[in-house]
């Protein structure tokens, strides 16, 4: 089961609408290969929505899938990935995002999250019930939100977002990944995904069509973008402060004076 942001509260479209097609250029093994990975992860989901996570074994979902465990971990490292396998993706995005230095930061997070939105809300209109989906959807939030193992690989995953775009935007920049301009940036960005996840938790109340949802929710994640889009797009254009800026030569100064 996949999730649309970093700090979703929303399950992944796949798991009730399967896309048995072929995407363009994929082979037969591809395929295959694909369609498994989906069916691990939805099957792991709905036995996790339905029991709780601590409480199934990989073997189970293994059994109920009709693979050995081995198989589960080859398409999936650990028992977290099952379910928050599209974070990886995100991630990935983000990366390829940020490295055209003409494109702004913030525009390039917007753009992934208007996909990841659009999506999420396109899927809710497709549903015979789309309040019925959108309260399974705040359940799947709700799993991770209870679940220690799974907040830490969420954790995890949101720290690997921020080195990945704090190396970008250090070499747009000409600085240093360490740097805090570069670091400051990244955590700003990341931000943008809480407030989309949070807004999506506030108007997934099963009542909100699913094209006020997407107005409503892209409406506050612009509305937080305005607020860090002046900071990020000028720390690339001004050099590294100066420590050393505005320190008096030593031959200027007098016995005891200071710096």
């Amino acid at each position: 089961m996949s999730t649309p942001t970093l700090g979703s509260t929303a399950a992944d479209t796949r798991s009730t609408v399967a896309d048995t097609s072929a995407a363009p250029g994929e082979g037969l093994r591809e395929r295959k290969k694909r369609l498994m990975r989906q069916l691990l992860s939805d099957t792991a989901t709905r036995m996790f929505l339905d029991r709780g996570f601590d409480a199934v074994r990989v073997a189970e979902v293994a059994e109920a899938c009709g693979v050995s465990e081995k198989t589960v971990f080859n398409y999936f490292p650990t028992k977290e990935s099952l379910v928050l396998d599209r974070l990886e993706t995100t991630v990935a995005s983000l990366r390829t995002g940020l490295a055209d230095p003409a494109v702004p930061p913030v525009q390039a997070a917007l753009a992934i999250l208007g996909r990841e939105l659009a999506g999420l809300t396109a899927w809710l209109a497709g549903q015979d019930d789309p309040g019925q989906a959108a309260q399974a959807m705040r359940r799947f939030g709700d799993l991770i939100r209870v679940t220690p193992s799974l907040r830490a690989y969420q954790s995890d995953m949101m720290n690997q977002f921020v080195s990945v775009a704090a190396e970008i935007l250090a070499a747009r920049a000409g600085m240093s990944a360490s740097d805090p301009e570069p670091q400051i940036a990244a955590r700003a960005l990341l931000g943008l995904w809480h407030v989309q996840a949070e807004s999506l938790r506030q108007h997934l109340d099963g009542s909100t069509a699913p094209a006020r949802i997407h107005e409503l929710v892209s409406a506050d994640v612009r509305r937080a973008a305005r607020l860090i889009d002046t900071g990020l797009r000028s720390f690339a254009l001004a050099p590294p402060a100066d420590p050393n800026h505005g320190a008096r030569p030593a031959a200027a100064r007098g016995p005891g004076q200071p710096a």
